[in-house]
Order: C-alpha cells, then structure tokens, then sequence
C-alpha cells in the first residue's frame, strides 16, 4: 500500500525536517506486521514529494502469527490503504503526526499547499461517501475508480479508489484527517478496539470532528460501532467546548495564580497532595483533571506507584503534559508507569475503576451545582477509589488578599468557593450517600479566624 504527500511551498526540501527525514536518503522501518520504506520521489526546492511504502508481511497473516483480529484468510488486507496504514504514520511519522519539529518550528503551524494520494483506499459507500467526508475539511477531491476486473468489464466496477486530496493546510493536520479517516472509510480494523481506541480518536480527531456534519458516522465506524464508547465519544466532541471551561489547566494566568503566587500555594498544594498520596501506599493513581501535569511530574518520583494515569478533558492541557513530561523520551520502565487520557467527569468511564488513589487538585470549583453532582456519582459511584483526595480554594481567607476585590472569587471561571464549614457539609454528605469516610486538613498557612488557603478532603472507601 502506498501513501505519497507532496509540498510545493519553496524551499520545498525542508519538507524533509517536518517528516523528521531526509530527503537524500531511503529509509526502513520494521513494523509487527511488516517492513515500512520511506523515499522521496523528487526533492528540489519548487516541489517535494514522500512516499511511505508498507510492505505488510502476508505470510504471516495467513498462518496467524499476527494478533488475534487479524483475518487468516485470502483477502486485499497487503494492498490497500488500511488501519495498517494509520498505524505505519503514527509509528513512522508520530513526531510530524503530533505536530514536533525542533530544526523548524516555524513549520509546524504554516498553511503549506499539499496533495496527498492514497493509491489503493477501499470505500464501503462510494465516492458519494468519500466527498462527504473530505470535502467539510476543505479538500479539492479528485477520485479515480477501478474495475473489478479489467478483462471482464462487464463485472462492473470495485470499491477500490485512487483519491487525490489538494489543500492547503499544516501537515499535522492532513496526517490527523488520514490517520482517523482511513479505517472509517475501509470499515475494518487489524486489532481489538478498546477504550484505548477512544483515547486516539479524540486525541487527533477532536479540534476538526466537532464541526464535521458527518462527526457520528465517522465516530461510529472509527469505533466499529461499539455502542457506548461511540456514545461518549460523540458526547464529549459536542460538549467538549462548554465543559473545557469547567475544569482548570495550568496554562491560564489568572488574578487566581497572581493571588496565590505571593505565599507559593500552588507548590505547596501539590506536594501537600503527593505527600499524601505516597503516605497513603497507593500503587496506582488516578490524577483526574491533570492540565499540565504538575502532579503527575510529583507522582512520578515515588517509586512505590507503579501505575499513574492523568485524564484532563482539554487536548491542549494534554499535549503540553506529554511535552513536558517528555513522555516520548522517558525509559521503557517509567513510560510504562504514565498514561494520558482524554476525558470527562462528566461521563462513566470504564478506565477511571480500579485506582488506589485518585486526585482532584482545584477541580470542583469549576463544576456548576449540575455537573457537580454529575461528577460526585463517577467518581464516587462508579469509579469508586479507595482514597480521593480533592483540595479547593477556602473563601474566607481570600479577605487576607489586598489585591483581591471583596466579594470576587480567585478565579473568574469558579462557580463557587466554600467556607470550611461549607466544605466540610460537602464532604460529610459524600460520605454519607457513597460509603466513605473523610478527614479534612489545611493546606497552607492558617490565619486566625479564616484558616488556611486551601482546604483538602482525603476520603476512604468503606
């Protein structure tokens, strides 16, 4: 099967630092299921061209040496445009995929005119379907069909496709389109779709599936109609915008960080939560609303935790926590260890169960009294995790800040802060109705009166 993408924005050749490869030279990678070449066609300065070449390996397929979804019968699996496609980009071009070029950054984001070419692609649906599906993208679709068979033209024709795709548009975001929409168009995938299947679809489909008109069709296929992840999925695509708002990311400079920069609670509210955690003996933990990932860098240095998963509904959040954790570059034992995923408090989620630990660290307070109570019956239903620690801003102490305007909450997003007595009428009633028990301590130094900073709930499974 064989996928070639050409660049004519001059200098066309630093096409090749984009790829992450060089354009003088031919290059091999070995794949599970087969060998991956990578050559450039032409490379001069006016237009560039790479082709990645995947050679599946049939044998192996036939005799079922391959996972256990793989078909161990005759069939086009070695020459078609397929979910071994997909896999061969994300492992092959992962870096250019996510957006990485260190040599030339300024690349990365930069509208380049390309055209790519998938020149066996089977489409269940036709070109009706192959046209809906790229032309909401912005694509100028050109499609040549073929015959089932060229000597017997009576058959009539295949559903085998030689698609051109033209746009104008950052790389990472063509290879995304290409990487989700391949499977959907072939309807099949090589392996098992799991939870984990979920996670790659809202990680590269997310910031364009959200306004696609076909977003259900393709989510469904994506997912080979699995019912409930193709539910949840379709749910946090539409509502992903409004509920991004509702849970913090690291990344935003508030009067809130301003205020709490003076007394360093931000730092003293993580360790505080880490410390915890460790003291607790949890083996895995569940950082659910990670933003950057500042827990999780803490999490990663108590070597008794032996798994750590940071869900955050925000990609951006994500994608900055993967960079700075340099998730690409830790050693096999500690990649092992650290997982990222998308997702919501909102939702039952299946990959939130089985957690000794799990930490909402300035969360709730971005939750309005609907989604609060939403959030309360995952975590503490269904999820339902030995320990919880949740922390949250305590109102009567934001008197102690001059720069703070009386009556005004640290954060304009906060739907509500609470009064110690507040919170702990909260945490009672968690305990109460989900069969916990709690103990609240300050976080940050206590003022006569009004009490510390922050206020952090541990609560026990029962």
């Amino acid at each position: 099967m064989l996928l070639t993408i050409t660049n004519t924005q001059s200098p066309a050749r630093d096409f090749g630092f984009l790829l992450h490869k060089h354009p003088d030279r031919v290059q091999k990678f070995s794949l599970s299921f087969g060998d991956c070449h990578v050559f450039f066609p032409e490379a001069t300065d006016e237009r560039c061209a790479v082709a990645l070449l995947l050679d599946v390996n049939s044998v192996d397929m036939a005799r079922g040496k391959q996972r256990q979804n793989t078909p161990r019968y005759v069939n086009d699996r070695p020459f078609v445009a397929s979910s071994f496609l997909s896999t061969a980009i994300s492992q092959v071009f992962g870096s250019a995929l996510n957006g990485h070029c260190q040599h030339k950054p300024e690349w990365v984001d930069a509208e380049l005119p390309l055209e790519a070419t998938l020149h066996v692609l089977p489409v269940k649906g036709g070109e009706d379907f192959l046209r809906k599906i790229f032309e909401p993208l912005g694509y100028q679709v050109e499609v040549t069909g073929r015959l089932l068979d060229e000597q017997f033209p009576a058959w009539g024709a295949s559903h085998y496709f030689e698609i051109k795709l033209r746009n104008r548009l950052p790389l990472a975001r063509l290879l995304s389109h290409l990487y989700v929409l391949i499977p959907v168009f072939d309807n099949q995938k090589h392996y098992f779709v799991g939870p984990d299947e979920f996670d790659k679809l809202l990680a590269k489909g997310a910031s364009w599936l959200k306004d696609h008109p076909a977003q259900e069709t393709i989510v469904k296929r994506y997912l080979k109609f699995q019912p409930s992840l193709a539910r949840q999925a379709i749910a946090q695509l539409n509502e992903q915008d409004t509920i991004a708002t509702e849970e913090p990311t690291d990344s935003k400079s508030t009067l809130e960080q301003k205020v709490e920069k003076q007394i360093g609670l931000h730092g003293q509210r993580l360790n505080l939560v880490s410390q915890r955690i460790a003291e607790s003996g949890a083996a895995s933990v569940i950082d659910l609303g990670c933003g950057e990932g500042k827990l999780v860098r803490r999490l990663m240095k108590v070597t008794a935790i032996r798994q750590i998963v940071a869900m955050d509904v925000a990609i951006r959040s994500l994608e900055i926590a993967s960079s700075r954790l340099r998730i690409d570059e830790l050693p096999s034992f500690q990649a092992d260890r650290v997982k990222l995923i998308h997702g919501s408090l909102m939702y039952r989620d299946a990959r939130f169960k089985g957690f000794d630990a799990a930490a909402l660290v300035e969360v709730i307070e971005h939750l309005d009294q609907a989604r609060l109570s939403a959030m309360e019956r995952v975590v503490f239903e269904f999820a339902r995790p030995k320990r919880v620690f949740v922390t949250t801003p305590n109102r009567e102490y934001n008197v102690m800040w001059e720069s703070l305007p009386a009556g005004n909450f640290r954060h304009p997003d906060h739907r509500f802060e609470w009064t110690r007595g507040e919170f702990s009428a909260w945490a009672t009633s968690i305990c109460e109705r989900f069969g916990y028990a709690v103990e609240i301590e300050p976080v940050g130094e206590e003022a006569p009166e009004v009490g510390a900073p922050t206020q952090m709930a541990v609560f026990q499974c029962q």
